[in-house]
């Protein structure tokens, strides 16, 4: 990941990243496919996903909200 940041190879890697309305998701962050360059994360690749799996991601989404929360909580 590093060196396809510092060579600016804009190659795809799945990352944990937070969501800003890709696959309809905001706040949250979930592994997706991105692109690494230079700057980073370059775009989030945002995959055609059939109404099975968007509802897996959707799954995902509630949970990783559900363990945020208890976190919150906590006051840490």
């Amino acid at each position: 990941m590093v060196e396809a940041i510092i060579k600016d190879e804009k190659r795809i890697f799945p990352c944990c990243v937070k969501l800003n309305g890709e696959y309809g998701l905001k706040d949250v962050f979930l592994g997706v496919p991105v692109k690494l360059g230079k700057n980073g994360i370059e775009e989030v690749i945002e995959l055609k996903l059939d109404a099975a799996e968007m509802a897996l991601l959707k799954t995902s989404d509630g949970h990783v909200r559900q363990v945020m929360d208890v976190f919150d909580s906590m006051n840490l």
